[in-house]
């Protein structure tokens, strides 16, 4: 794997001379390796982990499995493309097993999501059935860990 892609995915807040140093370039090459990334489109942006509910909460996150048929020629591509340019989508991915997709969506309460399955994502040409999982809680999210303060370890288990 890229040693660049690596470091920028775990903190992209570094300097180009940190980034630099560990790996192993120098920063003029960093900076070249970056720009010619974005302008591939290798590098999609940059995102800040929020622990909202620190901060009085977030609303709703769901996971939607979505059974769906695929069309001759496409795939699975043509209804995950037209579920992905849904504003309340979050993301979407082709998975194995039970179902073909998993949506991730967030709304404002549980209804709200319940009416974006019933009225926008059910409805669609191909979607055959869905399976609805709210987000209770977050433990770990993109590697970092979620609603727990440090524990030092030291201390003894009551």
């Amino acid at each position: 794997m890229d040693k660049l892609l690596q470091v920028l995915e775990a903190n992209a807040r570094l300097t180009l001379e940190e980034i630099a140093a560990m790996v192993n370039e120098s920063a003029e090459a960093v900076a070249k390796r970056i720009d010619d990334y974005k302008r591939e489109g290798v590098l999609r942006g940059t995102r800040t982990l929020v622990d909202w509910d620190k901060v009085g909460g977030n609303g709703v996150q769901a996971l939607i499995d979505v059974r769906v048929s695929p069309k001759k020629g496409h795939g699975f591509d043509e209804i995950a493309e037209a579920i992905a340019l849904l504003d309340e989508v979050d993301g979407v991915q082709l998975m194995s097993g039970g179902y073909d997709l998993s949506v991730a969506i967030s709304g404002a309460s549980f209804q709200e999501v319940a009416w974006f399955v019933a009225r926008r994502l059910s409805p669609m040409d191909d979607v055959l059935s869905t399976a609805t999982h709210f987000v209770l809680r977050t433990y770990k999210k993109d590697g970092a860990l979620f609603g727990t303060e440090h524990r030092d370890e030291r201390q003894g288990v009551l």
